[in-house]
């Protein structure tokens, strides 16, 4: 292996004189080298070391300069944080795109790679096409930023968009090492008093207005010159956009395996893949000119998973990886009535009543699952039990590829109204395993959104998320209907009843696994450099209050007490969500969040706590924050900044 320099104190200046934080790893000496870029708001010094510590020097080992930024107004970094995917963001990622293109160790050519907010922004900043920007591995992102994000599904508006604002908050509060930056409490101060409560902002923009087409690469797709190669995983909220690269970038090769919201060297639930040589050999190709195949790599690997019991902590799931092409001549879409007799192709017309309870969904998962602590969809069977419910018997089973669609005539008594579809795979002792799931706000029927008309009956479409999975023989599939999904979905303002009376599933099935494609083994990554001084620990708790129905999820995160060997920084961070809400009741819809971050070095203490809630009325979303950060430990503590954000955003379309 040749030797590697490590560089973690460098800073890139931009036009307008503003320093941004990287770390470099590249090879010692010899001649210039391709350059990879991930440009994200999370902290290189502490956050994300152990999980760069896996990728970069590996590919600095392999003839790379690889380069972990820090986003402007985090980390280390000089300025202050606006917003997510800003303008002021995508145009820094050129300039640090052009100044690496520039430096004497550089060939020019420069890759940028990342996972979510990384995935985001490095599509975005390819759909801008800086000269040297030549090709982009994105794991876990989304092409489609109000319809597919954190903040919105099919015009619902998400849990999570709170819940990550809220987190955003908190990380952004953090200092710069004062190692690095003498002016670091000065800087400190301007980035507590300048930064936004982003879910305040995420909250007034209920359409899929300009805000969200900013950014969203499906507005444009032929705009990606650059070669893309896009992964994502069954269990992860983005595993639609492989797809759409594929079938619309002018270079796309896609995988999608089983995996949570993680690098798929590292990710659960297995199988693992060897992620780093299939990231080598795209940038070997597109900035080493190699001739080693990978623009001749099937378009479209998949893993096609296969029945298993449920499991919210699954470390490995059961399947097959498939070589495709997309469109698939494997496929072909089939299409089944929804029968009056609750069956799939089955007789009659449905004449059906969907009025869940608020509670339904407590099941289904985090939107981003990130490893072993519950966060993944559990057994069904007790959200199927108060759903609408229609099945197709599979007595020779059913492999499925692609993205479904629901055509169903509703109509509502009420103005406001939502209908999530989930595809379950129903074992013959009940066990009810949630394949692949869609949502729509009725609002977002048509565009502009509006209003429903009261007992007006109307056809809507609703696309479900991409699949690919195979039923065993005897178990059936199963479509289950809510129009509640709590907390995944914020409830509509009133209790709603929906009336089905006609519809439509059709399924893209699959001719059924022909070949098994094989990848390198996942890389095992070095040890972790940084030093536990106390545990952490994770807890996922349900319970309902016996004598007033209130239902409350209750998640607990604690980083544990880690030092830097290198430069002694200590750091630790804890985080306690709370989410009740009544059966019968959506205005009782609550979250409130807690995060707290520490850092100390020698005498230096420091650390910042974020509470915050949001609570809805028939009119109103109603959110509340506070932030606080102090210098000192607990016994001699020195307030530094409070900030308090109220907002009250009207419900226009959620």
């Amino acid at each position: 292996m040749p030797a590697i320099l490590d560089q973690d104190d460098l800073f890139i200046p931009l036009p307008d004189g503003t320093r941004l934080a990287a770390r470099l790893w590249r090879p010692e000496g010899g001649e210039p080298v391709p350059a990879v870029l991930e440009f994200i708001p999370y902290r290189k010094r502490d956050n994300t070391l152990a999980r760069d510590e896996t990728i970069h020097p590996w590919m600095a080992a392999q003839g790379y300069a690889c380069l972990r930024v820090d986003l402007r107004g985090s980390g280390d970094s000089e300025g202050v944080f606006e917003d997510e995917y800003s303008v002021q963001e995508l145009q820094d990622a050129c300039d640090v795109i052009a100044w690496i293109s520039a430096q004497d160790w550089c060939s020019g050519n420069v890759g940028m790679m990342g996972k979510s907010w990384g995935a985001f922004n490095c599509l975005q900043t390819a759909a801008l096409n800086p000269p040297a920007l030549k090709a982009v591995v994105s794991v876990c992102g989304t092409v489609d930023r109000f319809n597919d994000d954190i903040h919105y599904k099919g015009g619902c508006l998400l849990g999570e968009n709170f819940a990550w604002g809220t987190l955003m908050l908190s990380y952004n509060s953090r200092p710069a090492d004062p190692l690095l930056r003498p002016d670091w409490r000065e800087d400190w101060v301007q980035r507590l008093e300048g930064m936004p409560h982003l879910s305040e902002r995420w909250s007034q923009h209920q359409a899929r207005d300009a805000y969200w087409k900013h950014g969203s690469v499906c507005e444009d797709f032929g705009a990606i010159k650059a070669a893309v190669l896009t992964l994502g995983g069954w269990a992860d909220g983005y595993m639609n956009a492989p797809a759409h690269l594929v079938r619309n970038a002018a270079m796309a090769k896609a995988i999608v395996g089983p995996w949570v919201h993680q690098y798929p060297h590292t990710a659960v639930p297995g199988p693992r893949i060897g992620f780093l040589h299939e990231m080598k050999r795209w940038w070997d190709h597109w900035l080493k000119g190699a001739d080693n195949g990978a623009a001749d790599l099937p378009t479209y690997r998949v893993f096609m998973q296969d029945s298993s019991p449920p499991d919210a902590c699954a470390p490995e799931v059961p399947g097959c990886w498939l070589p495709e092409e997309l469109p698939s001549p494997r496929v072909q879409d089939r299409s089944f009535a929804l029968g009056g007799d609750g069956q799939l192709g089955g007789q009659g017309t449905p004449d059906r009543r969907i009025q869940t309870p608020q509670t339904l969904g407590l099941n289904a998962g985090e939107f981003f699952p990130m490893g072993l602590s519950g966060e993944m969809p559990g057994d069904q069977s007790a959200d199927d039990a108060l759903s609408v419910c229609f099945e197709l018997p599979c007595p020779d089973g059913l492999a499925l590829m692609g993205a479904a669609s629901l055509q169903m005539t509703l109509s509502a008594d009420r103005p406001f109204g939502f209908i999530v579809a989930r595809l379950c795979d129903v074992a013959p002792d009940g066990q009810s395993r949630r394949i692949a799931h869609g949502i729509l706000n009725l609002h977002h029927r048509s565009d502009p959104p509006a209003p429903l008309v009261p007992g007006q009956a109307e056809t809507v479409t609703l696309a479900l998320d991409q699949m690919a999975y195979r039923l065993a023989p005897g178990h059936r599939l199963r479509l289950a209907l809510s129009n509640s999904y709590w907390p995944f979905v914020w409830p509509s303002p009133e209790t709603v009843a929906l009336h089905l009376s006609g519809g439509t599933l059709t399924l893209p099935v699959h001719a059924g696994a022909a070949a098994d494609y094989a990848f390198d083994p996942a890389e095992t990554p070095p040890p972790p450099r940084l030093l536990p001084l106390s545990p952490g620990h994770d807890s996922r708790i349900a319970r309902r209050d016996m004598i007033n129905g209130i239902e409350e999820m209750e998640t607990r995160h604690t980083s544990g007490r880690e030092r830097n060997p290198d430069h002694g920084l200590e750091t630790e961070s804890t985080m306690r969500e709370l989410w009740r809400i009544h059966p019968d009741d959506p205005l009782s819809a609550e979250n409130h969040i807690e995060w707290t971050q520490n850092f100390a070095r020698g005498d230096w203490s420091v650390g910042t706590k974020v509470v915050a809630s949001q609570t809805v009325t028939a009119t109103h979303l109603i959110l509340r924050a506070t932030l606080t950060a102090w210098e000192g430990t607990e016994s001699n503590r020195r307030e530094v900044v409070r900030r308090s954000f109220v907002a009250d955003v009207t419900r226009e379309h959620v």
